[in-house]
């Protein structure tokens, strides 16, 4: 588990404080092993805390924190992760991501990329990758450090974006993809299509759509309070769509984007 990133695993945007530490705790219960935090998410010390606690062994919880855009300069990155180190009274994490790339460039990628390669050579996390870059962004950062020593981009992947191009090229790039937002905010629970493949598996449209990420080899970080969706959206890993299923699922794509903040990058 240490070498990969498991297919699986927890989000915790908006969770903080009890809430976030009851939902990782519960997670780990039921048989997470994939967490996923960030610095704008201010529960670090929350994850930590939870992972703490557990009575599960650090070394078999994959841990991913991400650097936010301010922080990229390279008198800001490697001192912002040891304080994201210091909040999750870890070590190490097994997973760095640049949260967003830079605003119009403010500080070059060539800056933080090489940043995010020192942050890992001095041991303060295993892995390195990115978060929210297209492919334009992807290939300047094949350019910069090599495409083979980022571990993932994560992005927003769920039916309704579907972000297909990306997907392409990162499938012929051999980068893989983390989808994050995997269930549109709960919108999946309201398509007719998913939920006619859900009632024909007896099982939950956010199950299908899970499925349906895995199945594509994306790693996929769902987040829930509530014990029973992090039950169920683990139980999705048994689930096996066929043919006709993956063909509708597909065709659902609108180019529905949630996460686009005003600083986002000029998507695919």
């Amino acid at each position: 588990m240490r070498n990969a990133i498991p297919a699986l695993g927890l989000g915790t945007y908006r969770l903080t404080g009890k809430q976030a530490v009851d939902s990782v705790t519960a997670a780990l219960e039921i048989g997470y092993r994939h967490i996923d935090t960030a610095q704008l998410y201010d529960n670090e010390a929350d994850v930590g805390q939870a992972i703490a606690q557990s009575g599960v062994p650090r070394d078999q919880v994959f841990v991913t924190t991400k650097i936010w855009f301010d922080q990229l300069s390279r008198d800001r990155l490697i001192p912002s992760l040891e304080a994201s180190l210091e909040r999750l009274k870890m070590d190490q994490v097994d997973l760095a991501l640049v949260h967003w790339p830079s605003p119009n460039d403010e500080v070059p990628m060539q800056e933080y990329m090489e940043g995010m390669l020192e942050a890992q050579r001095q041991g303060l996390t295993r892995l390195i990758g990115v978060s929210n870059f297209t492919t334009a962004q992807l290939k300047q950062v094949d350019q910069i450090i090599g495409l083979p020593n980022i571990a993932t981009n994560q992005v927003e992947i769920q039916p309704f974006l579907q972000n297909k191009k990306l997907a392409a090229f990162a499938r012929k790039a051999s980068v893989h993809l983390t989808a994050y937002m995997p269930l549109a905010c709960g919108k999946v629970a309201h398509e007719p299509d998913i939920q006619q493949i859900a009632q024909k598996h007896g099982t939950t449209p956010a199950q299908v759509t899970i499925a349906w990420l895995l199945q594509q080899g994306f790693a996929v970080i769902p987040s829930s309070t509530k014990r029973d969706h992090l039950e169920s959206n683990w139980a999705a890993q048994s689930l096996k769509l066929d043919d006709s299923d993956l063909t509708v699922m597909n065709g659902l794509d609108r180019g529905e984007r949630i996460a686009n903040p005003d600083f986002a990058p000029v998507w695919d």
